[in-house]
């Protein structure tokens, strides 16, 4: 099973991609909590370039409070990340992680559920850019 769902862009910056995903995320219910600029770390912390490379950490308050309450330890796994990348061919992909694939590693069976349809809205904010 694939642990992310992903789109490509093309004809699009980084730049334009990367400010329609949160209006995206908003009309699945999800707001941005974090924000990591890869790229900038890696040249600040170790001197290496990289390409264009964001972590959003995105949230449905109301997912996340039910899975919390039916597996304490499960914020270990939260926010959901969303990876707004540059490609090598100039294109900008977004990634977005797999709920179902991370959630086979727990043990309860009513996280399925929710599992279940924060998969689908993820897969819908890709069609939503």
């Amino acid at each position: 099973m694939e642990y992310y769902h992903a789109r490509e862009f093309a004809g699009l910056s980084y730049e334009e991609v990367l400010a329609l995903v949160p209006e995206a995320l908003k009309k699945e219910g999800f707001g941005v909590l974090t924000e990591i600029d890869v790229a900038r770390v890696m040249k600040e912390k170790l001197d290496k370039d990289l390409r264009p490379y964001k972590i959003l950490g995105a949230c449905n308050p109301n997912f996340a409070y039910q899975a919390l309450s039916l597996e304490n330890k499960i914020g270990t796994m939260l926010p959901c990340n969303v990876v707004v990348q540059e490609l090598e061919n100039g294109n900008t992909e977004v990634a977005v992680v797999d709920p179902m694939g991370s959630m086979q590693a727990v043990e309860n069976e009513g996280l399925a559920e929710v599992a279940a349809e924060v998969q689908e809205r993820l897969k819908r904010v890709l069609d939503h850019i």
